[in-house]
């Protein structure tokens, strides 16, 4: 066996193509893949579920400290946080404890983020609140605030653990970083709102209607601002003053930055055990006939888990849902899998979503059993959690034991609670979601379109819903998906030749940029040379489907006709010959002047680094564009592709008839026919060796070799190249020979023939 054609077998082998075949990958193969070990991919999948199983086992005294003081900080702060969000969901307190509780618990098994903290939010129980408030309007009196909040825990649990197991949390990648952020921008602005009458004991108008509406009735209300204000105001006051000057403290003094970190992390719970403590000492004697107290306070707060047991969920109930539990749904794990995205790559490591989604399924599910409303990853509380210096996952079990213990012992202090100051506290705490004006300006900078999406998403939340504020971000995002994947970007290529001087010799290289690039992209003085006349050569950046499948063939239809020449001349052709929809230039009408003046179209280079997937639309636009180009070349026009990588990719070219060499007269007009025709189409043939004679066969490279006379391109399909340079020379080279061929018959003509012509 000689070393070329050993050589040959093995580049074969190395791109994955049998000898003596066309590189197409078979269906069997690829099912043969997911079929090799089933056991050992089930076992695996059941593996993955519980992800504690990988690191409890190596759990060490490291890892305890740094989870003991990350646990015992959330939980002191999840604790005021909870009751305040139960509150925003129009929910007693202790609901948003069960809520706390399960999810800090639960958490740990399934998660694989260690910095995520489960649990109540502003934006889910602002949610929530309008939920239970469009229930009531339709069914009044029908069913209780925490049925209803628990039966959207439950329903949207099993929906979201559902994505989960079927692995789909790939869905969530569709909706991109500015819209979250302006539906939270919007959210977190509509939670502000709503609190403000709360701070200032402002009665008399809905706190849940639009934001607009609540700002514009906190103005007209102001006379009738109560005492509480002096609590909410004051807590407001405390807990921007301990921050501010805690952080102040903190870059002054470096080696005490830690502490002032956890009196700072603590600033919830003394604020509202200093005005709880006022509050007693205002109200304790001043007690009206009708049991009223001078401000409101939160009063009597169950202790312990009142309603433990099997969730109550009514069918009816359910279907009255229908309309709000999409809603909810896309919250739970939209908030969630941004967090745990953001905090995964701030510590370097990466997370599972399909696992996330597991985690927040599985917790909503069973935290119906303890009357908990939904819960989800929480921003503050996450990132309280990794600034504390959390190892593990296991850190939720110390906050779930906090929490246990203020409902098991807490709650009586928890009676003098002013609900002014839990206000305080959320505001305190939402505030930080609305976006910067420099994260919007970098939106900005990087996409002006995304830009206007997160803002139509501020504004839409703002004047109406959160619902509708999501659903228009979600829509506007894909919308400006589809139509980035329809109308991708695309240039001619021109070519550029760099020099490489060194000591030892002087190095060339090609390379190919767009034939009129931008001054901001390229240097003016650089000139790029445009490919041999005859020859176009296309970069494609995008997946070749069938939304952007036509612009791709216009484009390079409407390229040749306004650069090539006809190969016809349509002058001598009489007008009831011409084809209808191109009958060429009015009689006395001479186009050869103009036609002389362009080249004959001889080849198309594609370029399909950026192509990863296509489709039969695609293949087909493919065959209209070539058989296009050749009736107004009047000839065979070479197709050739660079950098096909992709196995399934080739296969479908090799399906159209691409690659191999076969002529486009031997290739059916169309791939798969819409309307299947009777009479027969010519199929393809199967054999890349019977070819028309006419033909040109590619020119070969011996510059691109991976040893002595063993060329990279195959014999099989000889129009694939691995790079743009081979790709053009191959065409090149063959106009280069039907070059010379015209000057040899040129030169075997007689005298005479030669005077005529």
């Amino acid at each position: 066996m000689t070393l070329w054609s050993t050589t040959k077998r093995l580049t074969k082998r190395v791109l994955g193509y049998p000898e003596n075949a066309p590189p197409v990958v078979t269906v069997n193969d690829w099912a043969q893949k997911l079929t090799d070990d089933p056991k050992h991919e089930v076992m695996n999948y059941i593996e993955s579920l519980f992800p504690i199983t990988k690191w409890i086992t190596r759990y060490n005294r490291g890892w305890l400290y740094g989870d003991v003081i990350a646990g015992f900080t959330v939980g002191i702060v999840v604790v005021p946080q909870s009751m305040s969000y139960a509150q925003i969901a129009t929910l007693p307190p202790q609901y948003g404890l069960y809520s706390a509780f399960v999810g800090t618990l639960i958490y740990c098994l399934f998660a694989t983020s260690k910095d995520v903290s489960i649990g109540p939010v502003a934006v889910m129980s602002l949610t929530i609140s309008q939920i239970i408030s469009d229930v009531d309007k339709r069914f009044p009196g029908m069913w209780e605030g925490p049925q209803i909040a628990t039966t959207v825990a439950f329903v949207s649990g099993l929906i979201v653990l559902g994505i989960g197991l079927l692995r789909l949390g790939w869905i969530v990648e569709f909706i991109p970083v500015p819209a979250v952020s302006g539906y939270m921008t919007g959210s977190a602005i509509n939670i502000v709102a709503g609190q403000v009458p709360g701070l200032l004991g402002e009665s008399g108008f809905d706190t849940r209607a639009a934001t607009y509406k609540v700002i514009i009735n906190c103005f007209k209300f102001l006379p009738d601002t109560k005492l509480d204000a002096a609590f909410g105001i004051t807590g407001l006051f405390a807990l921007y003053a301990i921050r501010i000057g805690c952080d102040a403290l903190g870059r002054r003094y470096p080696r005490r930055q830690r502490p002032f970190f956890f009196v700072s992390v603590f600033r919830n719970a003394f604020v509202l055990v200093v005005l709880s403590f006022a509050s007693w000492l205002y109200c304790r004697h001043r007690v009206s006939h009708s049991g009223k107290y001078p401000i409101k306070i939160l009063e009597t707060v169950p202790r312990g888990f009142q309603h433990v047991g099997p969730p109550v969920i009514d069918g009816k109930l359910v279907s009255a849902l229908a309309g709000q539990l999409p809603v909810a749904t896309i919250i739970l794990l939209l908030e969630h899998i941004a967090i745990s995205k953001s905090f995964g790559r701030v510590n370097g490591y990466k997370i599972n979503p399909n696992q996330e989604l597991i985690a927040i399924g599985v917790t909503n599910a069973i935290g119906t059993v303890f009357g908990a409303y939904p819960a989800t990853g929480s921003f503050s509380r996450s990132a309280l959690k990794s600034k504390s210096g959390v190892r593990t996952p296991a850190a939720g079990i110390l906050s779930s034991l906090i929490v246990i213990v203020a409902l098991y012992g807490l709650t009586p202090a928890f009676f003098w609670i002013p609900t002014a100051a839990l206000s305080a506290v959320i505001i305190h705490a939402v505030a930080d979601l609305v976006a910067s004006p420099q994260q919007a300006y970098s939106f900005w900078r990087v996409s002006p379109l995304e830009f206007i999406i997160w803002l139509a998403a501020v504004l839409v939340t703002v004047f109406t819903t959160i619902e509708d504020g999501i659903y228009t971000s979600i829509c506007a995002s894909l919308a400006l998906l589809l139509l980035r994947m329809a109308r991708p970007r695309g240039y001619f290529l021109g070519k550029v030749t760099l020099t490489a001087h060194s000591q030892e010799k002087t190095e060339t290289r090609d390379v190919y940029v767009p034939l009129n690039p931008k001054p901001s992209l390229m240097n003016a003085a650089v000139k790029v040379t445009p490919p041999a006349p005859g020859i176009v050569v296309y970069r494609f950046e995008e997946s070749f489907l069938y939304p952007n499948a036509s612009l791709l063939n216009t484009i390079l239809v409407d390229y040749v006709k306004a650069n090539m020449r006809r190969g016809k001349d349509m002058s001598q052709v009489k007008l009831s010959d011409r084809p209808w929809n191109d009958p060429g230039p009015r009689p006395g009408h001479d186009e050869n002047a103009e036609n002389l003046k362009k080249p004959a179209l001889r080849a198309i280079v594609l370029d399909f680094s950026g192509v990863s997937q296509i489709d039969t639309t695609a293949v087909q636009s493919l065959i209209d564009t070539r058989k296009e180009v050749e009736r107004w070349a009047d000839r065979a026009v070479e197709f050739h592709f660079a950098t096909v990588l992709s196995p399934w990719v080739r296969r479908a070219l090799i399906a159209g008839g691409f690659g191999t060499g076969v002529p486009s007269s031997s290739v059916p007009s169309e791939i798969a026919a819409v309307v299947p025709y009777r009479g027969g189409q010519v199929a393809p043939s199967a054999d890349p060796q019977h070819h028309d004679e006419e033909a040109p066969a590619p020119h070969k490279l011996e510059e691109y070799e991976i040893t002595q006379n063993a060329p990279i391109e195959l014999d099989a399909t000889p129009f694939f190249h691995l790079d743009i340079v081979s790709a053009v020379r191959s065409a090149e080279g063959t106009l280069l020979r039907e070059d010379m061929s015209s000057a040899r018959s040129s030169v075997s003509k007689s005298p005479a023939d030669i005077s005529e012509s």
